[in-house]
């Protein structure tokens, strides 16, 4: 059974920094695309980033703020969030591909895990 859980989440002032990791367990990790979505109160949940093995893909509004990595040998994919803005508070949620998915990377519908969520609050 995939479990993926997330940790990292806080309070942060802007223009702080913070680094999201989500440790995963039940497949091979290093088969599947990660991806990183988050929800705002009242809205639907967005895509952030994601990676394929070295492929990144990011979301217009963190680009260039925002980094995608992952550690094949610890299972684990990291967000690395810096410049953060009030907007970005949300809820962080971590998600696994689905199995020989070939649609897009930015479409939530092409993840079948998700972690429980990790709550980030920027402060302004």
């Amino acid at each position: 059974q995939v479990q993926l859980v997330e940790s990292g989440g806080g309070l942060v002032q802007a223009g702080g920094s913070l680094t999201l990791s989500c440790a995963a367990s039940g497949r091979t990790f290093s088969s599947y695309g990660m991806g990183w979505f988050r929800q705002a109160p009242g809205l639907e949940r967005e895509f952030v980033a994601a990676i394929r093995r070295i492929d990144t893909y990011y979301a217009d509004s963190v680009k260039g703020r925002f980094t995608i990595s992952r550690d094949n040998r610890k299972n684990t994919v990291y967000l690395q969030m810096n410049s953060l803005k009030p907007e970005d508070t949300a809820v962080y949620y971590c998600a696994q591909r689905r199995t020989y998915s070939s649609g897009s990377y930015y479409d939530l519908h092409e993840y079948d895990y998700w972690g429980q969520g990790t709550q980030v609050t920027v402060s302004s």
